[in-house]
């Protein structure tokens, strides 16, 4: 078994930790949800609106996360009841919400995959076809055969450990993702595109113009009110908040890492990362679609893109593949996070030794990952939700986990810490070697007032009261 020593403070440098959180940070919640929420939100607004909850609201709860998890040097399972034994029931939560999430976001993940070995195989053109992602979710044996390969990668990933595993491949894959990134951003800014059907020509730069100026027209009290709801819902994904996920990688960092340093290059790497996406994604649809094609929601990625890549020809395959690699290496180090968060819970909890518990969690969650793939053929059914929307199993694990339990944690973090323990804990462990923490009184007034009261308005919207 290893030991508690090696089970902690296992990366190897503050480079590797960083990569490695914003790895878990950067996933399909930049590349897949970003866009059509700043798309949907007024473009330059949502972007406004994002950045200065990022700033404040995001940074005080990633901060706190990160700070327990050094603290405590445990995994999301056992570390609050370090802060407060009366309080153990917080890790159970933090622990729920990991193993709820993980088997869909295999699910998902394995859709990236079956998307990419298209674009690999030059068949492109397939994924274009009316109905083709319809078709392919609705099967019953190709999802969970993909879902295979991206869970496998996961497992292997996550078994290898910290240092050799998480921390090893994140330097590899976090660099290569950046660039992917960059290059699709830059190139998306000069698509010209000329309708045939109305003989309109649209560019990628007027496309980011949409996304970077913020529209006004016809905003109310209420819409603006969407806005920051959405961009506080964005934040959890983008962040990895109240997933548990934090704490683990905070459990990690060496005690003579310059905490605050590595959680601000964290922020502005998942935040480069998600405006990057946007440059990639809103631009290159309103060339082709308009501002129509960028009311596609959560179909973008899978419906709308390919047809984009369609429209550019041979080489639409080449950049269609380059972008399908990128969304495949951001779910992975999302996903390996995520199994990591409830694999050290069982390490923490009962002492058992990586392989164990790796081989445990892969396999017991696994097993809801075949579920969630059969609810859309075998075990399918229409279920309405508190927030109005309708779903299958896919949609029923993430809406308790995204728009319930999240929530719940991250409120009931603020009430630990602000209230109970008070800011002092976390703040000590933030500046243990005399480090500067210019954000203190900001951190305080998040952590106490605001953030609770903005938790309670995203808990009350995500049930339906608001």
């Amino acid at each position: 078994m290893e030991t508690e020593t090696k089970q902690r403070n296992s990366f190897t440098s503050s480079i590797g930790f960083v990569l490695a959180a914003a790895g878990s940070a950067v996933g399909l919640g930049n590349i897949w949800r970003f866009p059509y929420l700043a798309a949907k939100d007024g473009g330059g607004l949502f972007l406004v609106v994002y950045l200065a909850l990022a700033l404040t609201f995001g940074f005080a709860l990633l901060i706190t996360e990160v700070a327990i998890g050094r603290k405590t040097q445990e995994s999301p399972l056992t570390a609050y009841s370090k802060i407060n034994k009366k309080w153990g029931f917080l890790g159970i939560f933090s622990f729920v919400v990991p193993f709820i999430i993980y088997p869909y976001y295999c699910v998902i993940g394995g859709w990236v995959m079956k998307y990419m070995f298209c674009y690999l195989s030059f068949q492109g053109q397939v994924a274009v076809a009316d109905g083709f992602f319809g078709g392919f979710i609705t099967s019953q044996w190709q999802p969970i055969f993909y879902t295979v390969l991206f869970a496998i990668l996961c497992f292997i990933i996550v078994y290898k450990g910290v240092e050799h595993g998480i921390e090893k491949y994140s330097k590899i894959l976090m660099p290569i993702l950046v660039v992917i990134v960059v290059f699709i951003a830059i190139y998306s800014l000069f698509i010209k595109y000329t309708d045939p059907s109305t003989g309109i020509t649209r560019t990628g730069l007027q496309g980011a113009a949409v996304y970077f100026i913020p529209d006004f027209t016809g905003l109310t009290f209420t819409g603006f009110l969407t806005v920051c709801l959405d961009a506080m819902g964005q934040l959890f994904y983008s962040l990895s908040i109240a997933m548990g996920i934090m704490i683990a990688y905070g459990s990690y960092m060496k005690k003579d890492v310059n905490l605050n340093k590595s959680v601000n290059q964290i922020e502005i790497f998942d935040t480069g990362i998600a405006l990057l996406a946007g440059m990639m994604i809103i631009p290159a649809v309103f060339a082709f679609s308009g501002k129509e094609g960028m009311s596609a929601g959560p179909g973008l990625m899978f419906v709308t893109l390919p047809k984009v890549f369609n429209s550019l020809g041979k080489f639409g395959d080449f950049i269609g593949l380059i972008f399908f690699v990128m969304v495949m290496f951001a779910a992975l180090t999302s996903a390996v996070s995520i199994l990591e968060a409830i694999t050290s819970s069982m390490m923490d909890k009962f002492k058992w030794s990586r392989k164990k518990s790796t081989l445990i969690m892969a396999a017991s969650t696994f097993v809801v990952s075949i579920i969630v793939c059969l609810g859309y053929n075998v075990f399918y059914f229409d279920l309405k939700l508190p927030n109005g929307s309708i779903g299958q199993i896919l949609d029923i694990l993430d809406y308790a986990s995204n728009n319930v339990l999240m929530p719940i944690i991250g409120l009931l973090t603020c009430i630990l810490i602000g209230w109970v323990a008070k800011p002092k804990t976390t703040i000590d462990e933030i500046t243990l070697n005399g480090e500067n923490f210019v954000r203190k009184g900001l951190y305080i007034a998040m952590i106490k007032f605001v953030a609770p009261l903005l938790l309670f308005v995203i808990l009350f919207k995500g049930i339906g009261i608001i």
